[in-house]
C-alpha cells in the first residue's frame, strides 16, 4: 500500500563513483522503485492519472511529458513532498530520486569550472534540494521549480564560496574568478553575474525567487526577516546594476565609439532606465519531474 513506510534499501557500493552522492541516491531509488511492491501513489487520488497505484518512476516520467497539466504536476509533487514530511526515510530518497534529473543536470552545471570537486557539488545541491523539501510551500504553484531553484542556489553559493577563496601563488594570495557562460537561461545569467561581483548571492536570490518562481516579494521578505520595504529597495538596486551589467559593451560586444575630435551635434543615446530584467523561459533546460523542458 502507497501509505505504509518502507525501510530504505541497503545501496551496495560499486566502486568510486559509487560515493557520490547523486550515484547512491540513483541506486537507492532504483531499488526502491523495483519489485513487488515499489514505492508509489494512488492514481485514483489524483486527476490525470491511471486509476491504480503509480510507482514513483513512472510517476516521475508522466510528470515530465510535455503533455501533462501543471495542476497535475504540481498535485502529485504535494502528496510526494508531504508523505516526505511524514514518513521521512523511503519517501525523502523517493522525492529526491523523482527529482535526479535536475539534481544531475544542475550539478553539471555548477561542476564545469576547474578546482571544484564534482562530490562536494552534488552534495550541496542535494542538500539545498533536502532543505527546500521540507519548508517549500505547496499552497503555491510550480512546486517542482521552486525545489530545482533551491538547489540550484544552494550549489551556486557553495561554488561561489569556493571559487573565491584565496589560493596560492608563487608571489601572491590572489582569488580566482569564475567565468560563467554567457548563453543560456536566466539562471546562468544571474549566476555570472554573481561570479563577476555585479550581485550578491542574496541579490540574486531575491531577484531569482520574485520574478522567476514568482513568490512575492513581502513573501520573500518575511521568510529572510527583512522589511518588505528593505526587499523591494534591494531587488530594485541589483536590477539596476544587473540591467548595466547586461547590456555593457563587454557583454553585447559593442565596441566603444572612439573620441570625435570636435562636440557633437547629436545627443548622445539615453541610458536603459528599466529596473525590472525580463526573464525569458529556457526552452530546453533539463528540469526536475515535473517542469516541462
Amino acid at each position: 500500500m502507497p501509505d505504509e513506510i518502507p525501510s530504505l534499501p541497503p545501496c551496495a557500493a560499486r566502486g568510486h563513483a559509487a560515493a557520490w552522492p547523486l550515484t547512491t541516491l540513483r541506486d537507492c531509488f532504483a531499488l526502491l522503485v523495483a519489485g513487488p511492491a515499489p514505492l508509489a501513489v494512488d492514481g485514483t487520488l489524483l486527476p490525470g492519472l491511471p486509476d491504480r497505484l503509480v510507482a514513483l518512476d513512472e510517476l516521475r516520467d508522466r510528470l515530465l511529458a510535455r503533455a501533462c497539466p501543471q495542476a497535475t504536476r504540481d498535485a502529485a509533487w504535494a502528496v510526494v513532498v508531504r508523505r516526505s514530511r511524514r514518513h521521512g526515510g523511503a519517501w525523502t530518497v523517493g522525492a529526491a530520486g523523482m527529482a535526479l534529473p535536475a539534481l544531475r543536470a544542475v550539478s553539471v552545471r555548477l561542476g564545469g569550472h576547474g578546482g571544484l570537486d564534482p562530490a562536494d557539488v552534488q552534495a550541496e545541491v542535494l542538500t539545498g534540494f533536502l532543505s527546500a523539501l521540507a519548508t517549500a510551500r505547496l499552497d503555491l504553484p510550480r512546486i517542482a521549480v521552486r525545489l530545482r531553484w533551491a538547489a540550484y542556489r544552494a550549489g551556486l553559493a557553495a561554488a561561489t564560496q569556493t571559487l573565491e577563496a584565496p589560493h596560492p601563488d608563487p608571489d601572491l594570495f590572489h582569488s580566482r574568478a569564475v567565468t560563467q557562460p554567457h548563453a543560456g537561461g536566466p539562471d546562468d545569467v544571474l549566476a555570472g553575474a554573481v561570479a563577476d561581483g555585479v550581485l550578491t548571492p542574496a541579490e540574486a536570490g531575491v531577484i531569482a525567487a520574485t520574478r522567476l518562481d514568482d513568490v512575492p516579494i513581502s513573501a520573500w521578505a518575511a521568510r529572510h526577516a527583512t522589511a518588505a520595504r528593505t526587499a523591494y529597495r534591494l531587488r530594485d538596486r541589483a536590477e539596476r546594476r544587473l540591467v548595466d551589467y547586461l547590456t555593457g559593451p563587454a557583454r553585447t560586444g559593442r565596441r566603444p565609439r572612439p573620441p570625435t575630435t570636435g562636440p557633437s551635434r547629436r545627443h548622445p543615446p539615453a541610458r536603459p532606465t528599466a529596473t525590472a530584467v525580463s526573464w525569458p523561459r529556457p526552452a530546453a533546460a533539463p528540469a526536475v519531474a515535473g517542469v516541462t523542458p
